[in-house]
């Protein structure tokens, strides 16, 4: 579990592929370096497994369903990457809820000035896009976003300077493909409406506690 806020920058030294699948090799300043094998990092937001370490830098075995899901299957070495590892207890969830599994790819369609901020429109599936509301979250290659506006098939966050200052962010540009994971709870919510599919309030369930129970809640 994570929070969507970046530790660091790291840089990709290779991605070695194997069979479909693949080897990420990672330079990464932590400012704690004590890596443990088996320990969990979101790398541009995807969640992976670290299996080998060594100095300023860690190794990760990358699965045939991450390469298909995430832009990690076009890295390349020099490449910049934003790096989160693990939430402990006892820290602090400055972010949101973030699983590191990530939903679908979006493309950058919009950069502008917006005041102090940049506003960048991303082009998303519409079928993840029922996920986004406005003032909501999204994680956007691992960074914890507020939703801005969303559309049927597009949505806007606002990047602040720190932001930029301290993410990849600064080096989008139009038409750059991000990793994208939709609020969690906005993902179960809609799971529990009949179907699996959004509702009208004529054809939603009235609110019980049978109901409640029934869902598990009581």
């Amino acid at each position: 579990m994570f929070t969507g806020l970046i530790e660091s920058i790291g840089v990709v030294r290779s991605l070695r592929r194997t069979a479909g699948s693949g080897i990420l090799s990672v330079s990464a300043p932590f400012a704690d370096d004590s890596y443990l094998l088996g320990e969990s990092i979101a790398v541009n937001g995807a969640c992976l497994t670290v299996v080998a370490f060594g100095a300023g830098g860690f190794q990760a075995d990358v699965s045939p369903e991450t390469l298909n899901c995430t832009t990690l299957v076009t890295v390349k070495a020099g490449q910049q990457v934003n790096l989160e590892r693990a939430l402990r207890l006892g820290d602090r969830l400055g972010g949101h809820i973030v699983s590191g599994h990530i939903d679908t790819v979006a493309t950058l369609a919009d950069l502008r000035n917006d005041g102090n901020a940049q506003r960048m429109t991303f082009a998303l599936d519409p079928v993840c896009n029922r996920f986004l509301v406005e003032k909501g979250s999204v994680a956007i290659d691992g960074i914890s976003l507020t939703v801005n506006s969303v559309d049927v098939d597009s949505f806007s966050v606002a990047i602040i300077p720190h932001s930029l200052q301290n993410t990849t962010l600064a080096m989008m540009k139009i038409g750059q493909r991000v990793n994208i994971e939709t609020d969690l709870i906005a993902k179960y919510v809609l799971r529990l409406f009949p179907g699996g599919r959004e509702t009208t309030p004529a054809d939603r369930p009235a609110l019980s506690l049978d109901f409640l129970a029934k869902h598990g809640f009581l």
